[in-house]
């Protein structure tokens, strides 16, 4: 019984970014905010590869716990940022080779985050298809997965397009 407890509470930890899911307003932006210094910190020293192995330990961590959280609350509550921190992470995949050991592209940063909440709440689709058709904690992840895909398609013509990036 002990046990359960822990793990309840270590799941409810790691989907709430730690507390930050449960900010009163705007808890998706909290915890896409959050996940900047990580995406600096992973891109900064490994790049692609290190955005990629952090999105992807993001969404075994957030499948496993979400699944967990989910037995005591709706579909997608907003206390589960973990999603978040997967689709914020995969939006600067197509664009983490240039910032490799770059200490000046905050504009890159500033703008990723923005297309990835720009998508990540509107939802087009077949995110908009995972929100509300799979009722699960791969329902809960797979949105995020999808607007950062798209966060990432339009962060990579920008940069291409964009000196400034």
């Amino acid at each position: 019984m002990k046990e359960n407890k822990v793990y309840k509470f270590i799941c409810h930890a790691l989907c709430s970014g730690f507390g930050v899911g449960y900010c009163p307003v705007a808890s998706g932006t909290a915890g896409s905010l959050e996940t900047l210094p990580l995406a600096f910190v992973a891109a900064y020293f490994y790049g692609f590869w290190g955005i990629i192995v952090a999105t992807i330990i993001s969404l075994i961590i957030g499948v496993i716990a979400s699944k967990e959280v989910l037995k005591y609350t709706k579909h997608d509550p907003s206390l589960i940022i973990i999603d978040e921190v997967a689709g914020q992470l995969l939006s600067f995949a197509l664009v983490a080779e240039a910032l490799v050991g770059n200490l000046h592209a905050w504009w890159t940063y500033l703008i990723g985050f923005a297309l990835f909440r720009l998508f990540d709440i509107t939802k087009p689709q077949p995110a908009k298809y995972f929100d509300v058709k799979v009722l699960n904690a791969w329902g809960v992840m797979l949105d995020d997965i999808v607007a950062g895909i798209y966060a990432a398609i339009v962060l990579y013509i920008i940069q291409v397009y964009l000196p400034i990036l």
